[in-house]
């Protein structure tokens, strides 16, 4: 029984092919302007690397703001479902999940069997999101990967009083001029969207075990400013976090797959 996911994010589209429990194979590229496009790239070279072709899948299931938009899947399925499908599938003791898109960033509790008890979501400001950390990451000649561990050089970080990214971007042009470190400026970046997912995190009721997913995940800076923030660990998952949402999607299809073979 062989199901497939596809994750059409606005930054990155990601694919997982999901072979009863376990990942058989994944892949992940940086979205173009045409999702159609970007989700049958990224399928194309998990089936290839899973050396399989889409006539081996029996379902596929579709996620990410693109997802009406992919040709060849089944069934569509919302982003928040997917990555708490995924996150419970890694680490069933998950109750909490902060999710940090490109675009937009999540807070999803839910309960032991890993069905959504309250969500919440913030895509009115880029601020919390990672289009924020690349923008910043940007003015401070840093490619996006390495913002998490220059920051962990930072001996001082600088307090970012604006909330809003632009008026964010205006703070650490002044503070670069008056000669703050990028070590410094970068722990404040890292701390500042602490802060704001924080305070979603909190209002849909924070529980343990906690674990965040998305491309963010990926910077230690914020996963240990978030730390702080909400006073609990972070559980690390035991795969990319960035490919929860594909991994959710393909989970969610071989279930379809056992429905249908049981009607």
């Amino acid at each position: 029984m062989i199901a497939a996911g596809c994750d059409v994010g606005s930054l990155t589209t990601k694919a997982v092919i999901f072979n009863n429990t376990r990942i058989v194979s994944h892949a992940l590229i940086r979205s173009s302007f045409d999702p159609a496009k970007s989700a049958g790239e990224v399928m194309e070279m998990a089936l290839e690397s899973a050396k399989l072709t889409m006539q081996d899948i029996g379902f596929c299931v579709g996620t990410g703001y693109g997802r009406e938009r992919i040709p060849f899947v089944h069934s569509a399925v919302s982003e928040i479902a997917c990555h708490a499908k995924g996150a419970h599938f890694l680490l069933p003791s998950v109750r909490t999940i902060i999710d940090i898109g490109g675009q937009d960033c999540k807070a999803t509790r839910l309960d032991e069997k890993g069905g959504i008890v309250k969500f919440m979501t913030n895509d009115k400001c880029a601020s919390g999101t990672g289009r924020f950390l690349e923008v910043m990451a940007k003015l401070l000649g840093l490619d996006l990967s390495d913002l998490g561990e220059i920051s962990s050089q930072s001996r001082s970080p600088v307090t970012l009083a604006a909330t809003c990214t632009a008026w964010a971007q205006a703070e650490v042009i002044v503070h670069l001029n008056t000669g703050a470190s990028k070590a410094d400026l970068a722990a404040g970046i890292n701390e500042a969207m602490a802060t704001r997912v924080a305070i979603l995190a909190k209002a849909v009721g924070l529980e343990k075990d906690v674990c965040m997913t998305g491309g963010v995940a990926k910077n230690i800076g914020v996963v240990q400013a978030m730390e702080k923030q909400l006073n609990v660990p972070i559980r690390r998952l035991r795969v990319d976090p960035q490919i929860i949402g594909a991994l959710g999607a393909a989970v969610i299809a071989k279930e379809k797959m056992e429905a249908k073979r049981c009607m």
